[in-house]
């Protein structure tokens, strides 16, 4: 949920297996406000949903499918899954080693390897509320507010929900020690870490990203 676009490499997958996708805008201004936006989308949706989110995202999913009764299964990709009364900056500061830093901001322009730099740089953006970079463009992106980055979870939806986590190896926005913590606490029904993978791993391995929310859907 960094961008709907984000998930282009991901969707036509999805799209070809026989899914229906929706890719929803986060409004990215607080985590109460963009839950409700998503929840909206979902309860327009007949039918059993699959609700899954990147980064900041998680957090986002967390609090929308508490209310969405046709909510099945939640999938947290490179994502915050934070529990009642925490923040995504509570979450960073967990364990040692993100990038993003403690006021959320960090040297993204270090951060990425080349090959997925031109678009990993638009979804650094999303993350560090840091102004456009260079040549990737930022065209459909939104930096966070400090407000959504720092505002506490209500209940989290994935102490009722079957919940799937796949991160990469090599993710340096959310270090790998929070995600195998975040994953074992929820319980997850199934984790993947994708090596060499990089916070954006469902533009650099979307094949692994849309096996695990297929698995998702079809067990629910």
């Amino acid at each position: 949920m960094a961008d709907s676009s984000s998930w282009n490499s991901v969707i036509p997958i999805l799209s070809r297996d026989g899914y229906t996708v929706v890719a929803v805008a986060d409004p990215l201004r607080r985590v109460s406000g963009d839950a409700a936006a998503v929840a909206s989308v979902v309860e327009s949706i007949d039918g059993p949903v699959v609700l899954v989110a990147h980064s900041y995202g998680g957090s986002v999913i967390t609090n929308a499918a508490l209310n969405s009764k046709n909510v099945r299964a939640l999938v947290y990709v490179a994502a915050f899954a934070p529990d009642k009364g925490e923040s995504t900056f509570a979450l960073i500061s967990k364990f040692p080693g993100s990038e993003l830093g403690g006021s959320g901001q960090a040297n993204c322009a270090a951060r990425w390897q080349p090959s997925v730099e031109r678009r990993s740089g638009k979804i650094c953006r999303t993350l560090c509320r840091r102004p456009a970079y260079g040549a990737g463009g930022t065209d459909g992106y939104h930096a966070e507010t400090e407000t959504a980055l720092k505002e506490a979870s209500g209940a989290a939806a994935w102490k009722t929900l079957p919940s799937y986590f796949v991160y990469g190896a090599a993710d340096k926005s959310i270090p790998l020690a929070l995600h195998d913590f975040m994953a074992k606490r929820a319980h997850a029904r199934e984790v993947v870490v994708v090596q060499g993978a990089s916070h954006v791993v469902m533009l650099s391995h979307p094949a692994n990203v849309a096996e695990v929310i297929e698995e998702a859907a079809q067990a629910h």
